[in-house]
């Protein structure tokens, strides 16, 4: 019977790809689930497993990091939200991926290509997992924000705007609103700047939403979204950039 670890730290995520993984492959046996990088690292240590499906993304380290702790260990899938990986690397044919949100018909050509690379030894990844962290991880597609029982994946491009919400951020978009668990400035370093812009010092805008930008007399500026009612103030200190749109 193989066996696989799951390193996620969202516990609703990881909840679905256990219940994806089992309905897909059945014979599968999980033996181990990690919330860090370093959490995934001990278990590939102490539980020898044939397959690890790993977030790229994770407290301690990354997913990538993991991978070249693993080289040749097991086989190795990334759960990702970062679509540069998917087109850049990973068809290369030595590891897999899997896009947030997760899809089952796409869930299940990964088993598929799981079961047949079981027959030969793992892959070594290690000159594979350097060029994707010299490249970088891409810009973020997927939003992933907790909402009661619920996951919500908000494509960046549904997103009017992100606010700084004391230990949380806020996420205004086509859907409402959601808080996720990830300071503005982690966010910010991983959106694309030329389309999200700071204007304050606790908020960072859609560019693409953008319908106006209004002035007043005494200096200040506001910017007025497509479909959102929010006024937005810019502060002195970003002025600059609207000043020469």
């Amino acid at each position: 019977m193989p066996t696989a670890i799951l390193a996620e730290d969202e516990p609703l995520l990881l909840a679905q790809l256990k219940e994806t993984l089992a309905s897909a492959w059945p014979e599968l046996k999980i033996v181990g689930e990690a919330a860090t990088g370093i959490a995934a690292m001990r278990m590939i240590d102490d539980l020898a497993p044939d397959i690890a499906l790993l977030d790229i993304r994770m407290p301690d380290a990354s997913g990538l990091e993991v991978a070249r702790h693993a080289a040749g260990r097991c086989h190795i899938v990334f759960i990702t939200a970062y679509d540069n990986y998917a087109i850049q690397a990973f068809e290369q044919g030595a590891v897999d991926y899997v896009l947030k949100p997760v899809e089952a018909a796409r869930f299940m050509a990964t088993v598929t290509r799981l079961k047949s690379r079981l027959q030969s030894p793992p892959a070594d990844l290690r000159n594979l997992v350097s060029q994707l962290s010299a490249r970088g991880e891409g810009r973020l597609r997927w939003i992933q924000a907790s909402v009661g029982n619920t996951i919500k994946f908000i494509t960046v491009e549904e997103v009017f705007y992100f606010q700084s919400d004391t230990k949380y951020t806020r996420v205004v978009s086509d859907q409402g609103e959601a808080l996720i668990r990830k300071s503005l400035k982690e966010l910010s370093d991983e959106l694309d700047p030329e389309h999200f812009w700071q204007v304050h010092r606790g908020t960072v805008i859609n560019m693409n939403r953008i319908s106006a930008v209004q002035r007043d007399g005494d200096g200040g500026m506001t910017v007025l979204l497509k479909g959102c009612p929010d006024k937005l103030i810019v502060s002195q200190t970003y002025q600059a950039r609207f000043r020469q749109m």
